[in-house]
């Protein structure tokens, strides 16, 4: 498994959240990223962490893994940290030279963005871990087919974002394996400006480009092959149905929200 990047990765286990209905951890995660951008107090961030940290024992995920995925966002948030350190504005200054000015305000806000997108990253996850991308179809399905009387392709819709999703991690290993072929034929992609750097590009992004449509291109004679259509009404092997383990699981997403609620001002 690639350990740079979890979303869209499945992982095998056996745990309740892997039991659970794809519908019920589809609301569980939607309901869990909306009232994250409700939290403002520190209680409510507290709140909404060691929510999650449950979810990620409970689903028997390795904690190191979780924290691994996390390096593909290292950027994201360092920029997120430059931009709201140096040029949030402020009243309490907490240190400055020249031009350089940073404020309690820009400190704090920086601090919840890059809680709020670690926790966002990390709640997605577990979505993808815990869910094969069939159940993942079976799923989105489901939440698009009231649509379908307005002429939304619903099916098609799921099939197309299940196989984007689950082609996210095949395309990093594929990057991966080029990059390191051309490192091996010479290759420099961490010297010179940043022109220099485009260019070495090229070679990676030309093969890669080529790898992709021709694995979409197997996947669609193979779709083909066994007779896929999405202009008649298929049956499933297996049938969404609600558990007891499920009706628990709603309830208990019902309470983080009013939990969250009620922390947000203490």
């Amino acid at each position: 498994m690639n350990e740079r990047l979890i979303i869209g990765q499945y992982y095998p286990a056996n745990s309740v959240l892997h039991r659970l209905d794809p519908r019920v951890k589809f609301i569980g995660s939607f309901a869990y990223i909306t009232m994250i951008f409700f939290a403002e107090s520190l209680l409510s961030w507290f709140f909404a962490a060691v929510y999650l940290f449950a979810m990620v024992i409970i689903s028997k995920v390795p904690v190191r893994l979780m924290l691994k995925g996390l390096k593909s966002i290292l950027f994201i948030l360092i920029f997120t940290c430059i931009l709201n350190i140096f040029f949030a504005p402020g009243e309490t200054v907490v240190f400055e030279f020249y031009f350089i000015k940073i404020t309690l305000e820009g400190l704090l806000l920086f601090a919840k963005m890059a809680a709020r997108l670690v926790l966002l990253i990390i709640s997605s996850s577990i979505l993808t871990l815990t869910t094969t991308p069939l159940a993942l179809t079976d799923a989105l399905e489901f939440f698009l087919r009231p649509f379908a009387k307005i002429g939304l392709p619903a099916q098609e819709i799921a099939m197309m974002m299940t196989i984007a999703l689950r082609f996210i991690p095949t395309l990093m290993e594929e990057t991966e394996k080029i990059m390191k072929a051309q490192k091996a034929r010479g290759a420099d992609f961490e010297t010179g400006g940043l022109v220099r750097r485009a260019k070495a590009l090229v070679p990676i992004l030309v093969p890669l480009f080529i790898s992709s449509f021709k694995r979409a291109e197997d996947l669609a004679m193979a779709m083909e092959a066994r007779c896929y259509r999405t202009d008649i009404k298929r049956s499933k092997m297996k049938e969404l149905k609600f558990q007891r383990a499920d009706y628990s699981a709603l309830v208990c997403v019902t309470g983080f929200i009013a939990g969250l609620i009620i922390f947000r001002y203490f």
